[in-house]
């Protein structure tokens, strides 16, 4: 028995394509993706027809093209399930940091507690790091008076204020909000 001749690219194309496309928008309604869709459909029937007989070519199409848009329509509602998971966890958050700020009380941030803490690791800091960070912080001088002040380079004042802060950083670990208060003061 002899063997018929593969159907052509071209034969398939413009006998299926218009039709391949309608089915799939119709289920993943995004004109590229059904696009897409239709082509690779397409192709696959194509290569299947050149390895074997293809007595039915609109129902093996219809079952190609039907996979893979389920294909399609799975994985978009895996993404949708993620960017759902995504978004829940960003509302938790956004709530839990709105309830921190909103219990935020300015009085309360400098507390005997952390008053005590900063008092006490700044006392165990050298003591010209300590001065330049006291005149930096609670004197208000600018990095170039506190040089001027202490005759060292405005890089030493900055180093001074970098070794001050990195060890408030540890000590105040659990009050980081006021870290962060304070190191904005040092941009500034």
């Amino acid at each position: 028995m002899e063997q018929s001749p593969p159907i052509s690219f071209d034969f398939i194309y413009t006998s299926y394509y218009k039709k391949a496309f309608r089915f799939a928008q119709s289920y993943v309604h995004d004109e590229m993706v059904a696009e897409d869709l239709a082509s690779e459909a397409l192709i696959a029937l194509w290569e299947k027809t050149k390895i074997e007989t293809v007595e039915q070519i609109a129902p093996l199409l219809l079952t190609i093209l039907k996979n893979k848009a389920l294909d399609y329509l799975k994985h978009e509602q895996i993404r949708n399930t993620a960017f759902e998971s995504m978004a829940d966890w960003q509302q938790q958050e956004l709530a839990l940091r709105l309830s921190a700020l909103e219990a935020c009380d300015p009085e309360n941030i400098f507390s005997e507690e952390v008053k005590t803490l900063v008092n006490r690791t700044l006392k165990s800091l050298p003591a010209q790091t300590r001065q330049v960070f006291v005149l930096s912080r609670f004197e208000n001088k600018s990095n170039r008076e506190i040089a001027e002040m202490l005759s060292v380079s405005i890089k030493t004042v900055e180093y001074h204020i970098t070794k001050a802060l990195k060890a408030l950083r540890i000590a105040l670990k659990d009050y980081l909000p006021l870290f962060y208060f304070l190191h904005y003061y040092t941009v500034c």
